[in-house]
């Protein structure tokens, strides 16, 4: 090896940084340890002897390595690299060195001057996602014994959980808050199913968060401080009082809430975007410049130039990528529910926030997003879950009249795209609409797309009972809505024949009872008051055209499930409104209805009408026509979260599996 002409020591073949020296002294790199270490008792390891040539005094490291640790800039991939390569039993091997670093780290974070307190936050980050991450056999006492020891952890824990909430709140810059996050975020992620998260309940950062969400501009540095609230109001709140909740329930702050919709909205945009990458399924409007490039003249266009064509998937490789999404920042909508359930004026200005000049307007990020969502739901049971959780934001939405009244009225117009990735389309809408029908389509595409033997239940009873709960309010405030009424009726009658044709895989599910009542009554409410929401009698007379037209599937749908049994549904109501009008119309055919019109009805007895003549015995049959629908159809059972807490907490793990991914990264 070369000498160096000034020191005359043996020169690297490779620079390696100080700190990367430092980092290999402290974790000993090459050595081997036993591979019992993960097994012995927690009490054990503070005195149990390492090496018989290893003594504590050579372990621990001197005042002036520590003040030299902190006074470097950290290599975080080589710092990553080294802890990488070491397992749980190595880590509870070198507990001396480790309980060292972080309670070094801890005290670096108590100066406020110099750069000892941003290294420390950068090393903590980096340390503290990758000892977290191991697979330890007793997870809560063995990251006790990794970080601080059963005898100073509550000191400890207490004072980083201390330095972490006043440099959030207080901090001398935005980018040493913004990292004070990040390490939290590692913690709350990393330890989540320990009792470590009992000092971050114990100690409340709302305050402090809140106030770094309002001094941040960045609308995308909002993001993170945001889902960590998620993530700490989630924490063991059905088993105990949590802090944040409450939190939640009194946050009044419009300004700082308006910017937290604003974040929200950017990251379903950005979520949004992933699917959009994959396959864009905006339809483009006529153009000569587009014209010109479906014919290869892109060149002679208007503007000169044939635009880069994006890379188009096989569908196989599409799926795979759709599986994979969305993108981990789908985190925040956990803390979106959250605040959703929680907080009365943040539901009023999730809905009403206006869009700023050239922006997407929140709300309709957050429809537009859950479109997508539920075009893929059943690629991934990560997506399901985030399906759900949109979902359940919707429905508390719907349930208040108040966000109801806004978003079925003029003043709610605004632009929403919805996917389009997969068939049966409904009609592309590309001017501003009211959002009510915006989210009435998002619901349609879910129950489109999602027909399965093994059926998300939930999911469909979810999207069933947010269109009742508009359809419902329409009916009672006489609400009438330009819609295309006759492709929702066409999906809940094919729906009725795709669970009449799988009932014996369908009908034992847990809660399908529910689903069933919702699906019969929305179309009873359609029948009984239709005359009250829908925006023509064309459109009426259609709801009855196919209902009488599934007639023979609605009897057998009705018995299969046993329907009648049961007082809370109104399918008598279908098949007596079926039965009449087949019986006028089995009348018109034995009285030499046919006729040349080249659109065929309903076939009765052996008999064909035209589409006319079944329209005009619809409009005959009003006279003599009673529907008995039964009470209650525009009534449903309030949101109360504890039906949801098995669900809620799936989702919950879902939202640290991804805050995870982002922190590593």
């Amino acid at each position: 090896m070369e000498q160096s002409p000034l020191t005359h020591q043996p020169r690297p073949e490779v620079f390696q940084q100080k700190i990367v020296h430092l980092y290999e002294e402290l974790f000993k790199v090459g050595t081997t340890y036993p591979n019992t270490a993960p097994q012995l008792p927690v009490s054990v390891h503070p005195t149990t002897p390492r090496d018989p040539d290893d003594d504590s005094e050579d372990v621990a490291k001197s005042e002036g390595f520590w003040r030299e640790f902190f006074l470097l800039k950290p290599d975080r991939p080589s710092l990553r690299s080294i802890l990488d390569g070491l397992g749980p039993g190595d880590l509870l091997h070198l507990d001396i060195q480790t309980r060292q670093l972080f309670a070094r780290a801890v005290a670096a974070l108590k100066i406020s001057h110099g750069v000892s307190d941003l290294h420390a936050l950068d090393t903590l980050s980096t340390f503290l996602v990758a000892v977290l991450a191991k697979k330890y056999t007793n997870p809560s006492s063995d990251i006790i014994n990794v970080l601080a020891g059963l005898d100073h952890v509550d000191t400890i824990f207490s004072d980083f959980v201390v330095a972490l909430d006043t440099i959030i709140r207080n901090g001398r810059s935005l980018e040493l808050r913004q990292k004070a996050i990040e390490v939290a975020l590692a913690v709350t992620s990393g330890a989540y199913q320990t009792s470590l998260l009992t000092y971050f309940i114990q100690r409340d950062l709302f305050p402090s968060i809140m106030k770094y969400i309002q001094d941040v501009e960045s609308t995308e540095m909002t993001i993170r401080p945001f889902t960590l609230v998620g993530l700490l109001a989630n924490y063991n709140k059905f088993e105990s009082q949590n802090p944040y909740q409450m939190r939640l329930n009194d946050f009044v702050n419009e300004a700082t809430i308006k910017k937290i919709i604003k974040s929200v909205g950017y990251a379903c945009q950005r979520l949004r975007g992933g699917y959009i990458d994959v396959q864009d399924d905006l339809p483009e409007g006529w153009s000569l410049a587009g014209t010109l490039n479906m014919i290869g003249l892109g060149a002679i266009a208007p503007g000169g130039k044939s635009p880069l064509k994006k890379t188009v998937y096989d569908p196989e490789t599409a799926k795979q990528i759709f599986t994979k999404l969305p993108g981990e920042d789908a985190a925040v909508l956990l803390a979106t529910y959250d605040f959703t359930h929680a907080n009365k004026l943040f539901c009023f200005n999730f809905v009403t926030l206006a869009p700023e000049k050239g922006e997407e307007q929140p709300f309709a990020g957050f429809v537009s997003l859950t479109s997508y969502l539920l075009q893929h739901a059943h690629l991934s049971q990560r997506t399901t879950l985030y399906c759900h959780l949109s979902l359940m934001v919707f429905r508390l939405l719907i349930e208040d009249p108040v966000l109801c009244k806004r978003m079925c009225s003029e003043e709610s117009k605004v632009a929403v795209r919805l996917c389009r990735q997969r068939s049966p389309y409904l009609p592309l809408v590309r001017s501003e609409r009211i959002i009510a029908t915006a989210v009435m389509d998002t619901m349609i595409d879910g129950i489109n797309h999602n027909l399965r033997r093994r059926l998300d239940v939930g999911l469909y009873t979810l999207c069933l009972g947010i269109l009742l709960r508009i359809i419902s309010y329409m009916s009672r405030s006489r609400t009438r809505l330009q819609y295309h009424w006759a492709d929702l009726f066409r999906s809940l009658l094919s729906l009725i024949r795709f669970l009449t044709t799988y009932a014996s895989d369908l009908k034992d599910l847990s809660h399908i009872d529910t689903l069933l009542d919702h699906v019969v009554n929305l179309l009873a409410l359609g029948l009984s008051s239709g005359e009250a929401f829908l925006p023509t009698p064309a459109a009426y007379d259609d709801l009855f055209y196919k209902v009488v037209e599934t007639g023979e599937i609605l009897v057998k749908f009705r018995d299969t499930y046993k329907l009648s049994n049961r007082p809370s549904n109104s399918i008598d109501t279908l098949v007596n409104v079926s039965t009449h009008y087949k019986e006028m119309l089995a009348e018109g055919a034995k009285n030499g209805g046919g006729g040349t019109n080249k659109v065929a009805g309903p076939k009765i007895s052996g008999a064909q009408l035209t589409s006319l003549q079944v329209a005009e015995v619809i409009k005959q049959g009003y006279e003599t026509l009673s529907i008995q629908a039964k009470e209650g159809l525009d009534s449903w059972e309030k949101y109360r979260e504890a039906d949801e807490r098995t669900l809620l907490k799936k989702m919950a793990r879902a939202a640290v599996a991804d805050v995870r991914v982002l922190v590593a990264e």
